[in-house]
């Protein structure tokens, strides 16, 4: 299945809806531009949804990473939502899971952690 994102919006908060396979080539422009995009236009709360996600490789984890820094430098936040258990297991393995994202499963409580305490 070849990459696809949608955005929508929840409040403040944009979610980018990742389908597909996300892998070295159109999938990482995909995703890049996307949040490129949305940094651009102002968005300081995105939120990236793996739930349709298949399979992810290095460059796609590399390029989520990438995001991040990007967004972090704005003042910008990026969460992960719904990482499916293959997805799951690679950000744990290469540590990206416990060092720069947070991940959520449920999609209410990721957009609430967005707002301050």
């Amino acid at each position: 299945m070849d990459p696809q994102v949608a955005v929508r919006l929840v409040g403040d908060v944009a979610i980018v809806d990742m389908t597909g396979r996300f892998t070295l080539g159109d999938g990482c422009a995909l995703l890049r531009d996307t949040v490129k995009q949305l940094l651009e236009s102002g968005h300081k709360h995105i939120l990236i949804s793996l739930r349709g996600v298949t399979y992810i490789d290095s460059s796609g984890l590399g390029q989520m990473a990438g995001c991040y820094v990007t967004a972090s430098r704005i003042g910008a936040q990026i969460k992960i939502l719904n990482a499916r258990s293959k997805v799951s297991d690679m950000l744990q393995v290469t540590r990206l899971f416990s060092t720069i994202f947070v991940i959520f499963s449920d999609e209410d409580e990721a957009v609430r952690s967005f707002q301050p305490s």
